[in-house]
């Protein structure tokens, strides 16, 4: 998986939740806590999550086909949009159903500094986990961007759920510190019930927010503003073109990046030069946007909206994969 897959982040992500489950388990079992139950479920559908990122990542590095002429990049986020349908159902619906039982069937918690303990180590581990996801979206956040913003606009899906898995993660874990430790202080399991509940909503809120974004790029989206405006800086920016009449773009994967367009060139200019003059305009591009892979670009003769377009149009289409 590429830098841009956030590949360490993931692996970082899955041992940390593997270790955390195991303990939470325990902790559970030992001390019976609601809270530590929807935690360890919570462990166990992040770690799946994981294991299903690098999946995806794993089945879009094929080559393209004829079935799939523009390769199966987007394979990455159909694997994404199963993780926000996990993360709603396994994760939250699970903790919701999990605190509304304790909450009508309370008993007290039993060795209560064991799921205190487990919790604080889950919250160090966690930290790591958030700590590495965040350096390597670092690498590719644009200056002064925010990270909602980074979380909406990212064409990469793995590191946005990453992160946040990884905030949802800590969030819960200090609300699951909170239910235990309010229990063990005043006796009453109202609140070990109450914390899971807020686990659950919690894991539900970012399912949503995972599933609206994956949904946005699984049914196409194209450059960023930033990214655009520079493809067209690149049409306009040299002497070849006297006119761009349009252009379009669209993600066909994470990492590779599809520009169609049409640009009015000289009227009297050959095939040869014509064909030349796109290679150099398709060259700047590239430069300017290196995600741009697929471009293609038809040739026209640019006319004024006042002009009368003739009854036929006659035009090359070059392509470049």
């Amino acid at each position: 998986m590429s830098a841009h897959g956030g590949g360490k982040a993931i692996l970082a992500a899955f041992a940390a939740n593997m270790g955390i489950a195991i303990a939470k388990f325990i902790g559970w079992a030992l001390s019976g806590s609601a809270s530590m139950l929807a935690e360890a479920i919570h462990s166990v559908a992040d770690s799946g999550n994981q294991l299903l990122l690098m999946l995806g990542g794993r089945k879009a590095r094929r080559s393209a086909d004829r079935e799939h002429p523009f390769g199966y990049g987007r394979e990455r986020y159909v694997y994404a949009f199963v993780v926000a349908i996990i993360l709603f159902s396994v994760g939250g619906v699970f903790s919701v159903y999990e605190g509304i039982d304790k909450l009508t069937h309370p008993h007290e918690l039993e060795n209560v500094w064991l799921p205190v303990v487990i919790l604080l180590i889950a919250i160090g581990l966690e930290s790591f986990s958030l700590r590495t996801a965040m350096a390597e979206s670092n690498q590719i956040r644009e200056r002064g961007q925010s990270w909602a913003s980074f979380v909406r606009r990212a064409k990469a899906p793995e590191l946005p759920v990453v992160l946040l898995e990884d905030v949802a993660a800590l969030t819960g874990l200090v609300l699951a510190l909170l239910g235990v430790g309010l229990t063990a202080i005043t006796g009453d399991a109202v609140f070990d019930a109450i914390g899971t509940l807020c686990i659950g909503a919690l894991l539900i809120l970012v399912a949503i927010v995972l599933g609206i974004e994956t949904k946005s790029l699984l049914v196409g989206e194209g450059a960023t503003e930033a990214d655009f405006d520079r493809i067209v800086a690149a049409i306009e920016g040299g002497p070849e073109v006297e006119k761009l009449i349009h252009v379009k773009t669209l993600y066909v994967g994470p990492e590779e990046l599809l520009v169609a367009g049409k640009i009015g060139l000289p009227e009297d200019i050959s095939v040869a030069d014509a064909a030349r003059d796109i290679d150099a305009v398709e060259a700047r591009i590239r430069e300017a946007v290196p995600a741009a892979r697929i471009i293609f670009l038809e040739p026209d003769v640019y006319r004024s909206p006042t002009e009368q377009a003739p009854p036929t149009e006659t035009f090359i289409l070059k392509s470049s994969d």
